[in-house]
């Protein structure tokens, strides 16, 4: 066994195919836990508010979390078959002094883009906001829905 480790047998010589992948892997996470100055494994949405987004036979829905902020500071805007969400969250300060122990909640501009799959109805879009959800009703483009055909 002692040999084994030593030498690494029975591999001498041989490299594990995915070890210089590994060690690139390893160099980006240093690299860009470096620049950001947090590691890069920690992820999170920011001021990006996090969205669902689903369909029925007439509408797309898209619900999203925006905690803290009222409706009149948000913005939609719509197109073909994009929608557009535009906000700034604020957080207020906890103070000069202070020291976080964990620090998620992020405030700052926030630009969502969606893309749908379909045309939809652009002057027929329903929006509202009640209890830090924004939901909004989409309704699609008479094209994009599914059409009936009688066989004869």
């Amino acid at each position: 066994m002692m040999l084994r480790q030593m030498f690494d047998l029975p591999n001498y010589g041989w490299k594990n195919a995915f070890d210089e992948l590994e060690k690139m892997r390893q160099d980006r996470n240093r690299l860009f836990g470096s620049v950001s100055g947090r590691p890069y494994w920690q992820t999170h949405a920011g001021v990006f508010p996090l969205v669902n987004i689903f369909e029925d036979v007439n509408n797309f829905y898209i619900c999203s979390e925006i905690p803290g902020m009222e409706s009149k500071e948000i913005q939609i805007s719509a197109t073909g078959r994009g929608l557009t969400i535009t906000g700034e969250r604020k957080i207020v300060s906890e103070g000069e002094n202070v020291k976080y122990h964990r620090r998620e909640r992020e405030g700052g501009t926030f630009n969502r883009i969606i893309s749908l799959p379909d045309d939809i109805q652009v002057e027929k879009i329903d929006a509202g906001y009640e209890d830090g959800i924004l939901t909004i009703t989409i309704p699609k483009a008479e094209a994009a829905k599914p059409k009936t055909i009688m066989v004869k």
